[in-house]
Formats: C-alpha cells, structure tokens, sequence
C-alpha cells in the first residue's frame, strides 16, 4: 500500500468520486432548503419589504448557478488540496452547506427575519472561512465562491431591512 506524500494530489481515481460527492451534498442541501421555503405564505406577503427587493423569481435564477459553482469550486479545492488539509476544508464545506440550508429553516418555516439574520451572518462567515481554506488549495476554487460570498453578503443585508421594517 502506498501512502501519498504531504505536497501529493488526490490521484485521478478519486477525483471523479469528490466532484460526485459534493454535487451530492450541494443539491442535498439545495433540496432541503428550497424545501422550507415558502414566499406564498400569510405571513411572508404581510412583511413591509424594501424596494429594493428582487423580484422572487430571481432567486431561483440566481441560486441555480450559484449552487453550481459551489459544487465544482468545493470538488476542486478538495482534489487540489494536500491530504492533512483536506478533512478541515471538507468540514467547512460540510458547514457551510449546513448553514445555507438553515437560514431557510430559520427564516421561512420559523417565520422570524430576526433568525434569518442570524442565519445569514453566520453564512457569511462561514463564506470567509471557506474561501479561505479553498484558496490555500487553489486560487481558482477560492475566487469561483466569491459571487456565491457577494449574494450571500445581499442576502444579509436584504436580511437585516426586513428585520428592521419588521420589528414584530
């Protein structure tokens, strides 16, 4: 048995199996949040909303290639990651998946904008802490998550003037 050395990548048969396992966990947790999400409710039409506001087709639009480049930027930080690096960024990965998927728990089915604010601070530190682990693997991974940061950073403050018009 050969053990990989410490500057050593992932060998090409297990590239395939990572890109494949974080698409999964990606669309898992696309799935499962899209799932508590629920923009039709009472309670959701009753919020005073900002003009500002994108209009909710957008979102999905949005978030579909946004929940792509996620999925190949994370694949590739972890093939291009060194071994004794790669268990801490797949559980920043892990988390910050984690994360994206509660803010729609938090906000949506908890009915709270104050939750859903901060759901999404954590996200967006979890985003800094991602990127920053991805880039010590590959630059390329590292810059593709920036726009999926940059919505995450609206989203927040999207977040916060809801909780402010909304103050119940």
């Amino acid at each position: 048995m050969r053990l990989m050395s410490e500057g050593e990548r992932q060998p090409a048969s297990g590239r395939g199996n990572t890109y494949a396992a974080v698409t999964a966990a990606v669309t898992g947790a696309a799935a499962l949040g899209s799932w508590a999400v629920a923009p039709d409710t009472r309670w959701y039409r009753s919020l005073s909303k900002p003009p500002w506001q994108p209009p909710a087709r957008l979102f999905g639009v949005v978030w579909t290639p946004l929940y792509a480049s996620v999925a190949w930027a994370g694949g590739r930080a972890l093939v291009a990651a060194r071994p004794q690096e790669r268990g801490a960024l797949a559980v920043s990965l892990g988390a910050n998946l984690a994360v994206n998927t509660a803010w729609n728990w938090m906000f949506f089915r908890m009915r709270s904008t104050k939750a859903g604010l901060v759901g999404t601070v954590l996200l967006d530190v979890s985003n800094a802490e991602l990127i920053a682990r991805a880039a010590k693997a590959d630059r390329t991974a590292a810059l593709a998550l920036v726009p999926y940061a940059a919505w995450c950073g609206f989203a927040t403050l999207l977040n916060a003037d809801l909780a402010r018009r909304n103050r119940r």
